[in-house]
């Protein structure tokens, strides 16, 4: 017991102070943000725990490292004089003033070989913060101004909405951001119209073919498509998408047949031991020693598989509908399988396995329609219509 005991106070000084050389490394490094997230989360548990000292100067160190080099490079950006700086600016102050409201309430933190409490500098960014974001917004606002009106192509127009919506983040309300950014959602859209077409000598169920044109049900993350299976007038297409059925096949219903013929041996009483003259054997106690009797019986098992499958493939094809080009090709098919397996027999049903017994249970059932069918292996042809609109990118 005191072993075991030992050995787990042994794995827990490596791991402390395996925590502690991964943090040293990171300040070596230069990657001041992990070490402070370490130091902080291991404080946060047990700040006064005597395990936990050595990050109290990791903290210390990483934080007036981070400090002084987030300051250095906002000063070289302001000094730069570019606007792209802006943003960089913004946030370099909004993760200074981050980081000293985690360190803050984490204070005091004592070093006792050195009998002090550990120094943090805090600064008040709230101006540069907000001298920042003003200068940030005013570039943001006119950028995306800019790319609203003159934009040549679907990409500038979403650049300037994702503008626009970064610009509503961090300052909501801004001039008109909210109606600009419903400008710039709408002229970045791209709108598809989607056509069926039945090729096929089979009629498709209409249930089916609703549900394989519902693109609500898919689950997309098509935030910049508009799938239309009603096609308006007033909207200006830039993409067709079509999906047309080829061919359709249905076997037909199959009754399959198999004979199994079992036998097995099965206890049928018993008898009395005999010796070689004829006469009873008996055991100590004076009776009769019985032996069990068994006999062997049979039984015909016949096995009837009821089978039918419908296969439907076809093919989605893109187009460019300013270009009139074809852009994609993707083959489209499915397949559904109905099998129903039941049985009788003639004989002994003790000769069989209890596998064979339980489909003794099950009798003939109806086949499926033929538009049954069609829409059962729609539901696969649904999944992989759904893969290919996802691995579709215009």
């Amino acid at each position: 017991m005191k072993k075991g005991l030992l050995i787990a106070i042994s794995l827990l000084v490596m791991l402390s102070c395996g925590g502690v050389k991964k943090t040293q490394e990171a300040i070596n490094i230069g990657d001041y943000g992990s070490a402070i997230d370490k130091s902080i989360r291991n404080l946060v548990e047990n700040k006064t725990k005597k395990g936990n000292q050595p990050y109290v100067l990791l903290l210390e160190e990483a934080y007036q490292k981070n400090t002084e080099r987030e300051l250095q490079k906002i000063r070289f950006l302001k000094n730069d004089e570019n606007p792209a700086n802006f943003e960089a600016i913004y946030t370099g102050y909004e993760k200074l003033r981050s980081i000293q409201e985690r360190v803050r309430p984490l204070l005091p933190l004592y070093v006792k070989e050195e009998r002090r409490n550990a120094k943090f500098s805090f600064n008040n960014y709230e101006n540069e913060i907000l001298d920042a974001k003003d200068a940030l917004s005013e570039y943001l606002y006119d950028n995306a101004s800019g790319l609203l009106a003159n934009g040549t192509n679907k990409q500038d127009f979403r650049k300037a909405h994702d503008d626009f919506q970064y610009l509503q983040e961090i300052n909501p309300g801004f001039e008109e951001t909210p109606k600009r950014i419903q400008q710039a959602y709408a002229k970045g859209l791209d709108y598809v119209k989607v056509d069926m077409i039945n090729d096929s000598d089979q009629i498709i169920p209409a249930r089916l073919q609703e549900e394989l044109l519902d693109f609500n049900t898919y689950g997309l993350d098509a935030k910049w498509i508009r799938y239309h299976t009603n096609h308006l007038k007033d909207i200006d297409y830039d993409y067709q998408m079509q999906v047309a059925l080829r061919n359709i096949v249905i076997s037909p219903e199959q009754v399959n047949e198999k004979q199994i013929i079992k036998e097995r041996q099965i206890k049928d009483g018993y008898t009395y031991v005999r010796d070689a003259s004829g006469n009873a054997v008996r055991d100590s106690l004076g009776n009769r020693i019985k032996v069990d009797a068994f006999k062997t019986v049979r039984c015909d098992f016949y096995q009837f598989t009821q089978f039918k499958s419908a296969q439907v493939s076809g093919m989605v094809d893109f187009t460019d509908l300013k270009t009139q080009q074809q852009i994609n090709s993707y083959p489209l098919s499915s397949e559904f399988i109905f099998e129903h397996v039941y049985a009788n027999y003639d004989g002994d049903r003790r000769a069989l396995d209890n596998e064979l017994v339980a489909l003794l249970k099950l009798a003939a059932v109806p086949f499926p329609t033929n538009e049954q069918m069609v829409y059962d292996a729609g539901e696969d042809l649904k999944q992989r219509l759904k893969r290919i609109l996802v691995r579709q990118q215009f």
